[in-house]
């Protein structure tokens, strides 16, 4: 049976699309940032022989929890700008081995690539997310300018930055009443930082890698790219008005609260002051 062009595959062309808008925002400069879409078997067996592995690839990371699994990923060393001219170079679609040791490329990384160098962090937040939303589908990482530059000015504590998120633009609290995790900083593409990071997963959608940048996780592509612009506008905006001199009125804490009612949304306990 003839197989469809993988390229026309609606998660390829969400890669696509995604990746050239993250470089087009300056998100993600040089090789930056990176991307997982977990897929089901359906989903490929209609464009791959899912029988047919082209390479294994070790990997460092215990990955029996996901064994089995399909996953669409950016590769490691590749620029998110050259995703849509070169599809086939700058991704890969991957399976989990039996083992959980090993990786199993099906389709992609043409020029002898690997998968970014950030799985072990992708695949321990894909395993604590799933434990709190099974449907979720998606982890990406990404170098949000804003986002990134509070990290220097703004203390680096979950309830004051998600707090100060949530005054900056009113639909914040409505996206991610949870919060934002933070994470102290650690050495990427580490066990230890997918191991922290992931902790975080288990209660927020959305974890701040201090001078690096941030982490989303949900079920689509458009809700977790929505999701860390939603936050990055926010930064954006606390940038303006500490540059404007800061703040001289801002969304109360019943205001947020009455927000949160109006929305159906539960803002995370203890993090407004009422």
């Amino acid at each position: 049976m003839t197989k469809l062009n993988i390229i026309d595959a609606s998660f390829t062309q969400e890669m696509m699309k995604v990746t050239a808008n993250m470089y087009r925002l300056g998100w993600d400069e040089r090789n930056g940032g990176n991307i997982s879409y977990l897929l089901t078997e359906e989903e490929v067996a209609a464009y791959l022989d899912i029988e047919k592995v082209v390479r294994t690839i070790p990997m460092q990371f215990d990955g029996k929890e996901l064994a089995g699994k399909y996953f669409i990923v950016t590769g490691s060393g590749k620029y998110f700008k050259n995703v849509i001219d070169d599809p086939a170079v700058n991704l890969g679609v991957i399976r989990v081995a039996a083992d959980g040791k090993n990786l199993e490329l099906l389709w992609g990384l043409e020029d002898g690539g690997r998968p970014t160098s950030e799985l072990p962090p992708h695949f321990m937040s894909h395993i604590a997310r799933m434990k709190v939303d099974p449907e979720n589908r998606i982890v990406m990482h990404t170098h949000a300018t804003h986002l990134l530059a509070m990290t220097f000015t703004h203390p680096l504590e979950e309830k004051a930055l998600t707090r100060t998120l949530w005054q900056m633009c009113t639909e914040c609290l409505v996206v991610f009443p949870e919060g934002v995790g933070i994470i102290p900083w650690l050495v990427p593409g580490t066990n230890e930082i997918g191991e922290a990071t992931a902790a975080k997963m288990h209660e927020f959608r959305l974890v701040i890698w201090p001078f690096h940048g941030i982490y989303g996780a949900g079920r689509k592509m458009d809700e977790v790219f929505g999701l860390i612009e939603t936050a990055e506008k926010a930064a954006k905006v606390y940038t303006y008005v500490q540059a404007q001199g800061g703040a001289k009125q801002a969304i109360t804490d019943q205001q947020l609260k009455d927000l949160a009612d109006a929305f159906g949304v539960t803002p995370r306990e203890g993090f407004l002051e009422l």
